[in-house]
């Protein structure tokens, strides 16, 4: 006759089975970074399939297709490491969630590279080397694989240590290593390096100031203010069309340059009648939006929401008009130099480079991405929308002064400085209230300076990391690209 397990097998076999589930469970976790590397390398390896079909009838395609494969890498590593800028506040602030920011990143980069990307890009990134000193097109060649390959590596490496760094100056370092390899520190444009290296300090600073600036106005017109909703309904609007106004600004001048060419000074009467409209059509919105609301600072999130959002679409869709032309660069150049024959100082970007480029970074962002998103967004200082919002308003005001004193400027640097620059001033407005405090009640408990050590409102390891992967980006990439050329010149020439 048959018997059924007794209570003690029953204990034995609900542990066996317990100690499966658990199995089951880390090998899902550990199995799931290499899903990401393995859909990575499926995508370089069809960019490289691409290139196949497209250049396999000629006798040196293999450079081509090398080239395709690391332009797929670099555009992975941008869409993990530099769009986390564009997200970041808004999901720091809980504006978005994580995959509602990836998504509407992945449609607004990928519409900014394809429809509004430059069509023409500076093989030489901003005239940093003499066009003579690489003229000759096997040397110019193996320079730009190694700018590519180098640029492509450190932003990897920044993206694992959890920095945000720029895409631009990696491509920048890359370029310049590759030419002081190539043809020695002569060849190097010493005056544009200096204004690319100003632009290190000046971009974050300036971001960082001009986030703070509106984050004190916010405090002081609004959060401050006894009827905070009808303070909202007054400059709520005002804050839209300044927004409105310096993105319409920004894409006259960088988004618009394949259909015609816009000066500052357009840009800017462009950016002021849109202000003016989006000012107009915000302002009855956000009346009927505030009319349930109470009156307290909860319900002032409520009504930066949707503006932050837009703005995150917008700077995602800059982002991407402007910054992924700078990081295919390096493939348009071999791309062309492998057709034509020749050096040319500037090329078009064909239409499946700056595919790559617009697919690579969402899967880039998409695998990849939530690191950094959540350490911009919430890792350095608490985010809420009125904050972050300051920081959209800061990234998009900055590029515009920059491009009207014609600074070569860093997206990612602007960005990471305006949520720089919100911490600090509310560290230093917290200092300040305190102080006064004090000043009014002399008998008021006094915060020891251990404790107000303690109760900083910006991390100091993430802003020390941030800062030195800052300063040695370009230095890192000239370095690995000049060892790296040194390799394919000896291995190739």
């Amino acid at each position: 006759m048959a018997t059924g397990p007794t209570g003690n097998q029953w204990r034995t076999l609900d542990k066996d089975l317990n100690r499966i589930s658990q199995v089951e469970y880390a090998t899902n976790f550990v199995s799931r970074p290499l899903v990401g590397l393995g859909v990575s390398l499926a995508f370089i390896v069809i960019a490289a399939l691409v290139a196949v079909v497209l250049f396999g009838q000629q006798p040196t395609s293999y450079i081509v297709v090398a080239a395709a494969a690391f332009g797929a890498y670099m555009a992975i590593n941008i869409g993990a490491n530099d769009v986390a800028n564009n997200m970041g506040p808004a999901v720091g602030a809980n504006a978005l969630s994580m995959g509602g920011a990836i998504a509407i990143a992945i449609v607004f980069e990928s519409a900014g590279a394809l429809l509004a990307g430059g069509d023409v890009v500076s093989t030489i990134s901003k005239g940093i080397i003499d066009p003579q000193a690489v003229a000759d097109s096997r040397i110019f060649i193996w320079a730009m694989m190694a700018a590519l390959i180098s640029s492509a590596l450190w932003v990897n490496l920044a993206t694992f240590v959890g920095a945000p760094v720029s895409t631009t100056h990696s491509v920048v370092g890359g370029v310049m290593g590759a030419g002081v390899a190539a043809a020695g520190f002569a060849a190097v444009n010493w005056p544009n390096m200096g204004a690319i290296a100003a632009s290190w300090v000046i971009s974050p600073l300036l971001g960082g100031l001009i986030a703070a600036a509106f984050l004190a106005f916010i405090k002081a017109r609004i959060i401050y203010q006894d009827d905070k909703i009808a303070a909202a309904r007054r400059w709520v609007p005002v804050l839209i069309g300044i927004m409105a106004g310096a993105f319409s600004a920004y894409l006259a001048v960088k988004g618009l340059k394949r259909i015609v060419k816009i000066d500052i000074g357009t840009a800017l009467l462009i950016g002021l009648a849109a202000g003016a409209f989006f000012y107009a059509v915000s302002a009855p919105f956000i009346k009927r939006q505030s009319e349930s609301l109470e009156n307290r600072n909860r319900s002032l999130k409520i009504l930066f929401r949707i503006p932050l959002v837009i703005s995150a679409a917008l700077l995602s869709f800059a982002h991407g008009a402007n910054d992924v032309a700078n990081a295919v660069g390096p493939l348009a150049a071999i791309v062309h130099a492998e057709s034509i024959g020749e050096f040319a100082g500037k090329v078009s970007i064909p239409t499946w480079v700056m595919v790559i480029g617009a697919f690579g970074i969402s899967f880039g962002l998409l695998l990849f991405g939530p690191k950094l998103i959540r350490m911009v967004g919430s890792q350095i200082t608490k985010l809420n929308p009125m904050r972050a919002y300051c920081v959209a308003l800061s990234a998009a005001i900055t590029v515009i002064i920059a491009s009207w004193l014609g600074l070569p400027v860093s997206s990612t640097h602007i960005a990471v400085g305006g949520v720089f620059g919100v911490g600090f001033f509310r560290e230093w407005h917290m200092e300040r209230r305190a102080k006064k405090r004090s000043k009014m009640d002399p008998k008021a408990k006094r915060i020891a300076p251990e404790e107000r050590r303690r109760r900083k409102l910006v991390r100091r390891s993430h802003f020390m990391t941030i800062i030195a992967a800052w300063v040695i980006t370009v230095p890192a990439a000239a370095v690995l690209s000049a060892g790296i050329f040194k390799a394919l010149h000896a291995a190739f020439v």
